[in-house]
């Protein structure tokens, strides 16, 4: 049942992007605001056919923690699950992303024409003075600033090593720093074909000031955050006794 669920999963996801992607990608370049409301559209329809197809529920924990205010988001990073459960569930907002990501047929052109700032993360100084100015200037606009600190998913129980960009664009910016904890990975893990049911834990902490400390201070900050709320997750049920059994990497 796992191989059909996650084979009609993918199935019905992938006419779901292109039927949306038909109209979310001209408003993306021409209506900013209708296209990305086009977008929150379609991740409203993935989630429900991850819960409905797959079997994967999910519950988002500190909805109150949610400031009025432009924020930079930072989220551990999983799988492609809490890309789409952010994009439903916070204001409207850009994406720090790898430049790769923009030439991805439909979801990277949208990416591109919600005003996503892309990064070369080879380019070292070069890519954080590009967080630093373009997200100054998304956050004066109006928009909440995402970004995963590790760079890259990691799988459920491990931890990446957390870069400064986050943080660099925060302290400078004068804003404050909203931290996400969430175990998506054990349903839904990096690139994994299969899907596994159970009910994914998302957990929004409360902001996290940076008036008066440097940027790596801010930076330990959010770590420790984030990767002890981890720690405190409830477990997402079925899904960790599938993940127990298989190869690590698969």
């Amino acid at each position: 049942m796992i191989y059909l669920r996650s084979s009609a999963f993918v199935l019905l996801a992938t006419l779901t992007t292109i039927f949306y992607g038909l109209f979310t990608v001209p408003f993306a370049i021409f209506r900013h605001d209708i296209g990305y409301e086009c977008a929150r559209s379609w991740g409203w329809s993935i989630l429900w056919l991850a819960k409905h197809v797959c079997g994967i529920d999910y519950q988002v924990r500190g909805m109150d923690n949610l400031p009025d205010r432009p924020v930079v988001v930072m989220s551990k990073h999983q799988s492609a699950w809490e890309t789409v459960g952010m994009l439903c569930h916070l204001p409207r907002a850009v994406w720090i992303i790898k430049k790769e990501l923009v030439w991805v047929p439909i979801v990277g052109w949208v990416l591109g024409g919600l005003k996503s700032i892309a990064i070369d993360r080879e380019s070292g100084r070069s890519a954080r003075d590009q967080i630093l100015e373009q997200g100054r200037d998304r956050l004066q606009r109006g928009y909440w600033v995402m970004i995963f600190p590790e760079g890259t998913r990691v799988a459920p129980g491990e931890r990446g090593r957390y870069g400064l960009g986050g943080s660099l664009l925060a302290t400078g910016a004068g804003v404050d720093i909203l931290p996400i904890a969430h175990n998506a990975g054990e349903c839904w893990r990096r690139n994994a074909f299969l899907k596994y049911p159970g009910k994914v834990t998302m957990s929004i902490g409360a902001t996290i000031s940076t008036k008066d400390k440097t940027t790596a201070e801010v930076g330990r900050e959010v770590e420790d955050w984030i990767e002890a709320e981890m720690l405190r997750l409830p477990s997402t049920g079925a899904a960790n006794n599938a993940y127990s059994k298989r190869p690590v990497g698969t």
